[in-house]
């Protein structure tokens, strides 16, 4: 009787039976994993911007404060952007022919505003408020990261679901005296932990009804 398949067909069969499996598995574990990775998130990338504003140089050398370019977070959902004028308060004066600066005049000659990038964005379906996390003590640093190094702003965090809902499952480790909400040089002191119980009580801090779907989807 005549042989129906050749020799290596026995090595295309283990192939099939032992590489389908790995296949699937690989195929899981990469539609697991991109959607947590940086490349899916934006995490660690700076966008282009109309100017290259840097954090590092205003904030870490030259100590402004967030809230004079962000002067809605708050009171507001939104940070805020800063408005041409706000820009000009330093650079009517200072570097005023600078190449880089060009835009800044050019808006404030037009009046046509800043076309800045968000850096740090959520889904349309994703509600956030700022206001109410700077009233409740959350630093900026903590979604933002040192903000004070970067040259050139990219995302820190991945702002995933899931990110969000491990705070709101145990916000305490992200909170800091209403003081030093806007402080990138604050060092949490020896008695850290009473003093963020502390705050969950009188900042009235609930975690039970902070991760129901409403809060974040409205």
């Amino acid at each position: 009787m005549p042989q129906l398949f050749r020799a290596r067909a026995n090595g295309i069969a283990r192939l099939l039976v032992w590489g389908a499996p790995v296949l699937v598995l690989a195929v899981l574990a990469v539609s697991v994993m991109l959607p947590r990775s940086d490349f899916a998130t934006g995490s660690g990338r700076a966008l282009a911007q109309p100017v290259p504003f840097s954090h590092q140089h205003h904030v870490d050398g030259l100590g402004l404060d967030c809230r004079y370019c962000h002067d809605a977070v708050e009171t507001s959902a939104f940070a805020g952007l800063p408005a041409t004028e706000v820009c000009m308060t330093c650079h009517s004066q200072l570097w005023t022919e600078a190449e880089a600066l060009a835009p800044v005049r050019a808006s404030l000659a037009s009046g046509e505003p800043l076309r800045w990038q968000r850096v740090n964005s959520l889904p349309d379906f994703t509600y956030f408020n700022h206001a109410i996390h700077v009233d409740k003590g959350v630093g900026c640093v903590t979604c933002h990261g040192p903000v004070e190094e970067m040259p050139l702003t990219w995302q820190a965090k991945p702002l995933t679901m899931g990110w969000c809902l491990e705070c709101h499952r145990d916000p305490a480790p992200n909170l800091r005296p209403p003081d030093a909400v806007f402080r990138t040089d604050w060092t949490p002191p020896d008695d850290i932990h009473a003093v963020r119980a502390a705050l969950m009580q009188e900042l009235d801090i609930d975690p039970e009804t902070m991760t129901d779907c409403y809060v974040c989807h409205r």
